[in-house]
């Protein structure tokens, strides 16, 4: 989460839907297979040349994608495997914003950026990042990212400050972080040697002696098992954070695990990559490398589970269990979560007032329509309490009352006088955005949320080398087995702190760099292939479909549920499906993706 906050506009949903109806507007090429399909998407092998290698991806995030791309473009043939029926993995929900070095746009707002300054923030802030990763990607951001992206048509709205930044790096998508995937998808579905199949779990990896020679799979709907071949594989499986007890096993020994802690990353962050590539003796390293947030409150929608959202007003400020400021929220999760884990009671709140009740926020793509956070969160007693004074606000939250009152006293004059001596959260020295979000608490009615720590990523996991092989504990590399992504820990390029925008970047470069390795080449300069195919229409019954609660269709349960709440048209989504042709009945990813937009325009 960057230190600006960002509201979703309608004119954004519609432009960037738009867009992409624009240009989908092409004839399409169908690959890969619906929400309502088998799970599997077949690809005509006879025109695979024979040199070129055979690849089994296991995880269709942003780095499995981006894996796939780079190996679809340089020949490969490609088998991207999910256990979900979509694209994106926890990505799409991010406020998609990449840590990029020396770019046009940082020099168009003005910003002097350089590879010797950035590697020096990314070392000293990160603490214990790998050296050898963080020189490769400050070196080579702007090529692998900057440049890539927007050769797919990724447009930049912007660069941000984030904590740890000599300059603002944050380099912002517009459309964010469906935006930012969705294109590198779509150029996969371009490609006939990539295919993708979903709904499926990799339970196993093959081999033959010492080598990985493939995977084997579980569908998810039909407890059915295949299995599949390859030269190589590639785990693109995502972090560990959803899974607590995994959390706990490698929490840093140092710090007391927390009584309460809520899981905040993505549906299937659970650590399933760790545990294949540990089967065939691959080390994990750094393990206890955890970024979690302060911002933790529990999902309404899932009242009874360990599952959280990350919520916050960078408005408002943030005190301690006696009622007190102790750190600058501004500066994020590395200067709050130590003092707020060493408390007695590891909980915070945030206090703000009706001026700055309308910047509260929540992260991910759910969250974007303000009507639903304050409806399911701000007027949600069990989450915000509200009162017409400090005192009765800090009566009904249990906070000390003076204390409650000093701090807010203490912060109003430190605002008048424009500089924060206690935490230099504002001043003459700090940015425009510190000062714009540092407004006088005193307008009632007052709120106070209560939140606790939150999981979001993890910076250690699966060993790597240069070329994103991965390593044995005597740090040899494992045969045709190679893993990229949030499984790597981001390859240590974070240490144990992040910079932001240092998840989703990394993600992209660790993806290039197994695919180069594995063909063995430099970056190859292919040119997306447009497709050539007519379209056809959908008439199913989704409200029967929704109420048969079937097994391994969560995703397709969770949409139509909005299409039919909102009375939204098929053709809405489907539009590629018109006219109706019996011989082509059969939806297209490719165009389906138009669709993503009108629930994820999200927030991190």
């Amino acid at each position: 989460m960057t230190r600006r906050s960002h509201f979703t506009k309608t004119i954004v949903v519609i432009s960037f839907t738009l867009l992409l109806r624009l240009v989908l507007t092409l004839p399409l090429t169908v690959n890969g297979e619906s929400d309502d399909a088998d799970g599997v998407a077949r690809a005509d092998d006879s025109s695979r040349p024979v040199s070129s290698p055979e690849v089994v991806i296991v995880g269709a995030g942003i780095s499995g994608l981006s894996t796939a791309l780079e190996l679809g473009r340089g020949g490969a043939h490609v088998t991207v495997v999910d256990m979900a029926s979509v694209f994106g993995g926890h990505a799409v929900m991010s406020q998609g914003g990449v840590s990029v070095v020396d770019t046009p746009v940082q020099w168009e707002t003005g910003w002097q950026d350089s590879v010797e300054l950035a590697r020096r923030d990314f070392i000293e802030w990160g603490e214990d990042a790998d050296p050898e990763w963080v020189d490769y990607y400050v070196r080579n951001s702007n090529r692998d990212i900057y440049e890539w992206l927007s050769e797919l048509g990724v447009r930049f709205e912007g660069v941000l400050p984030a904590p740890g930044n000599s300059v603002d790096r944050f380099h912002q998508p517009a459309g964010r972080g469906i935006a930012l995937v969705t294109p590198i998808y779509q150029a996969c579905l371009h490609h006939s040697n990539i295919r993708f199949i979903w709904n499926v779990q990799a339970t196993k990896l093959l081999q033959n002696g010492d080598r990985v020679t493939g995977v084997r799979l579980r569908n998810l709907r039909e407890d059915s098992e295949q299995e599949l071949k390859a030269d190589a594989v590639v785990l693109a499986t995502g972090g560990f954070q959803s899974n607590l007890d995994m959390v706990r096993e490698f929490w840093p020994a140092e710090i007391t695990f927390p009584e309460k802690i809520l899981a905040g990353s993505g549906r299937n962050s659970v650590g399933r990559g760790h545990r294949l590539a540990q089967s065939v003796g691959a080390d994990l390293v750094k393990m206890d490398h955890q970024w979690n947030y302060f911002t933790g409150i529990p999902d309404p929608r899932q009242p009874d589970s360990n599952y959280g959202l990350s919520a916050a007003n960078m408005y408002g400020i943030l005190v301690n269990p006696q009622g007190q400021r102790f750190a600058n929220l501004h500066n994020w999760a590395k200067e709050v979560m130590p003092p707020m884990l060493r408390q007695k009671r590891v909980t915070v709140w945030f206090v703000f007032d009706e001026a700055t009740r309308s910047k509260f926020t929540i992260s991910g793509s759910d969250w974007a329509d303000f009507k639903k956070v304050e409806r399911l969160v701000l007027e949600n007693r069990k989450l915000v309490t509200k009162a017409d004074t400090i005192a009765g606000l800090a009566q009904k939250t249990g906070l000390p009352v003076e204390n409650l009152e000093a701090t807010i006293a203490r912060y109003n004059a430190l605002v008048d006088k424009g500089r924060d001596d206690d935490f230099g959260r504002f001043g003459p020295e700090r940015s425009e955005y510190n000062n714009a979000a540092s407004p006088r608490l005193e307008t009632p009615p007052y709120y106070a949320m209560q939140s606790w720590p939150i999981t979001r990523k993890s910076m250690g996991g699966v060993a790597i080398d240069l070329q994103c092989r991965v390593l044995t504990r005597s740090k040899t590399p494992i045969s045709g087995l190679y893993a990229v992504g949030e499984l790597t820990g981001l390859a240590g390029i974070n240490g144990k702190a992040a910079l932001e925008g240092t998840f989703l970047g990394p993600c992209i470069v660790t993806g290039r760099v197994a695919a180069r390795s594995i063909l063995g080449t430099s970056l190859p300069s292919v040119k997306p292939r447009l497709p050539t195919t007519e379209r056809c229409i959908d008439c199913h019954d989704v409200a029967s479909l929704v109420d048969e609660n079937r097994k391994g269709y969560w995703h397709f349960e969770k949409s139509h549920r909005i299409v039919l709440e909102r009375k939204l048209a098929c053709l809405l989504c489907h539009a590629e499906l018109a006219p109706y042709d019996e011989g082509s009945h059969r939806i297209n990813q490719l165009a389906l993706t138009a669709s993503c937009a009108s629930c994820h325009i999200a927030q991190e």
